[in-house]
């Protein structure tokens, strides 16, 4: 027990959990110490790992205590069930053979899957028709309705809504998950009340069994519980408002050591998705031939793939850096701002990244970065911007967009489709005033509709504490 501990939010939550479970019926510190001096908890006491939560300095402030705030941490252990792994492989046949829209229906802003009426009818012929031996196997499974029609409903969602190479991958034979905001794997998380395995029996890989809970917490809640509270990032001022109304923290400004200098360039939009790609590669060309490095920041692993072929195709030499190649990350930031260099990254660039400019590279303008597409946060599209131009170095940053990409799909999707027959015809740029404020709406619901999802978990959370009294400050 060090006077400073310097560590992830993941583990010093997570020595929290263990602590909690190795204190077992004792409320808190208190109750340890004064059971200790009774000489009833001296060995509970010698296996506490942390001190009291007195003082924590973050760094990357609203990416931990905003973004993955309500990401809950949890403390599990194995379960065996074999009769429950099979129904998940079950389930994902099943889902195979319902229709969209007529059995199902996908609602992509809330990220959710409806069973309608019509899909009920026909859960209940195709579980009918397996016969004998597929009710054996599920332990009589499928007669329970309600089970059923949940299990149906997580490979529905997995089917549907979590993609490979976007929002996981495939890591030697094991679904892996993709961290949205930062794009890197993290191999010891998995999703939760089956939907882990509702994307193992999807890919068709050993389905592991689901875990049991023994103790869980959200992030939110947990930095919640120190006496002090501080920490520091580079794009706090958009959540400005959230930090004071959960942590009851202001946001300082901070001015930058030497003036920033970035060429901020108008958004271009495209109507379709390949005419942006193409304008993408465009670009990329023509920056290219004067020697600028350039970083083209995509939100997936297969948009950074798709456009790796593209380049290839051009004959433009480049590194991809995503969480496939995630082990070369030093090596690809090290070379991105060398004379002439083209990176391709997913948001693995976007936070906590530092690109040193090459000789000559100052002279030519420095680095130029494009996003391929907008981010659910405006803070993530700073982010990225932020890695051109800095130190007072010079740069620009650019964002080529278009009106299939996915952010305008879930969140202004009407708008969109309006904005798409009235430019039905043209093969260009179509940006305007009105045509960029789709995105800008866009974004400006999805973090409407995040930070209530966030406020939600904090009313749980006080009336877990009102109620049940957990831990307090201890």
């Amino acid at each position: 027990m060090a006077d400073i501990t310097y560590c992830t939010n993941k583990e010093v939550a997570a020595d929290f959990l263990r602590d909690r479970i190795t204190l077992g019926h004792l409320k808190g510190l208190s109750s340890a110490l004064i059971a200790k001096m009774a000489g009833s908890g001296r060995k509970i006491t010698d296996r506490l790992i942390q001190r009291r939560l007195n003082c924590a300095i973050i760094d990357e402030a609203d990416s931990v205590l905003i973004d993955e705030s309500v990401t809950p941490l949890i403390i599990s252990g194995h379960a065996p069930n074999p009769e429950q792994v099979q129904s998940y492989q079950h389930a994902a046949v099943i889902a195979g053979q319902l229709e969209p829209e007529v059995d199902y229906r996908v609602n992509q802003r809330y990220r959710d899957v409806e069973i309608t009426d019509r899909g009920r009818t026909h859960l209940k012929e195709l579980t009918r028709d397996m016969g004998g031996l597929w009710l054996i196997l599920s332990g009589e499974f499928w007669r329970g309705n309600r089970r059923s029609l949940e299990i149906v409903n997580q490979a529905l969602t997995a089917k549907e809504l979590y993609l490979r190479d976007q929002h996981y991958v495939i890591d030697k034979g094991k679904v892996v998950i993709v961290d949205e905001f930062t794009g890197r794997l993290m191999p010891d998380r998995t999703w939760r009340d089956g939907l882990h395995q509702a994307v193992e029996a999807k890919e068709a890989l050993k389905v592991n069994p689901p875990k049991d809970t023994y103790a869980r917490i959200s992030f939110q809640r947990f930095f919640r519980m120190y006496r002090k509270l501080s920490g520091m990032t580079g794009t706090a001022n958009e959540a400005a408002a959230e930090f004071w109304q959960i942590y009851h923290l202001p946001v300082v400004t901070i001015p930058t050591n030497r003036p920033c200098i970035r060429k901020n360039l108008p958004t271009i939009v495209l109507t379709n998705k390949s005419a942006k790609w193409a304008r993408i590669v465009q670009e990329i060309s023509q920056i290219h031939t004067i020697g600028r490095p350039i970083l083209i920041g995509t939100r997936s692993v297969s948009a950074s793939e798709h456009l790796s072929q593209m380049l290839t195709e051009e004959k433009l030499e480049h590194q991809v850096l995503n969480a496939i190649y995630h082990h070369q990350e030093a090596q690809i930031v090290a070379g991105a701002g060398q004379h002439g260099k083209i990176t391709v990254a997913t948001n693995m660039a976007g936070r906590g990244t530092d690109i040193k400019l090459g000789r000559t590279v100052t002279e030519l303008g420095g680095l130029h970065v494009i996003a391929a597409e907008p981010n659910e946060s405006a803070r993530i599209d700073r982010q990225l911007f932020g890695r051109g131009a800095r130190q007072g170095d010079p740069g620009s940053a650019q964002g080529i967009f278009s009106l299939e990409d996915e952010i305008v799909s879930r969140y202004s999707s009407n708008t969109a489709a309006y904005l798409k027959k009235v430019h039905a015809g043209a093969k260009g740029d179509i940006s305007s005033t009105i045509v960029r404020g789709v995105f800008r709406l866009a974004q400006s619901r999805a973090e409407s509709f995040a930070m209530r999802r966030r406020k939600t978990v904090l009313r749980t959370d006080n009336w877990l504490d009102e109620q049940l009294g957990f831990a307090g400050r201890e």
